[in-house]
């Protein structure tokens, strides 16, 4: 069974991100798990067992980083370590690639690609 995406996201720049969570309480963990479903950006959010927060959000509008202010925001980090680290400068490189794609026009593979004038 699939689910239904939000109509303002496009299906194929949706981006998951999990993300360990630290120093919400569980009613800022109801509060900001409602402002994400309810952000325009985000298709899906949730909350699974040790603190870990399930994101899919449309890749050409939204980033990583705007997530990490939005959680700062609501007094919560993330757990702090070198895998943390690493996978946030995968989810950057992916945000922005998936930035690019978006804005990419593509052309025809019997074609000659398009040249740019000096």
């Amino acid at each position: 069974m699939t689910k239904a995406h939000k109509a303002t996201n496009l299906e194929q720049f949706l981006l998951r991100r999990k993300l360990t969570v630290e120093g919400l309480g569980e009613s800022q963990w109801d509060d900001f798990i409602h402002e994400l479903n309810h952000h325009p950006c985000v298709d899906f959010a949730e909350r699974k067992p040790n603190n870990q927060l399930r994101v899919t959000y449309d890749g050409t509008h939204w980033s990583v980083d705007e997530l990490l202010e939005l959680i700062e925001a609501h007094g919560g980090r993330l757990k702090s370590g070198w895998w943390t680290r690493r996978k946030l400068a995968w989810y950057r490189f992916t945000d922005d690639n998936v930035r690019a794609n978006a804005k990419h026009d593509p052309f025809c593979c019997s074609k000659i690609p398009p040249m740019k004038r000096k």
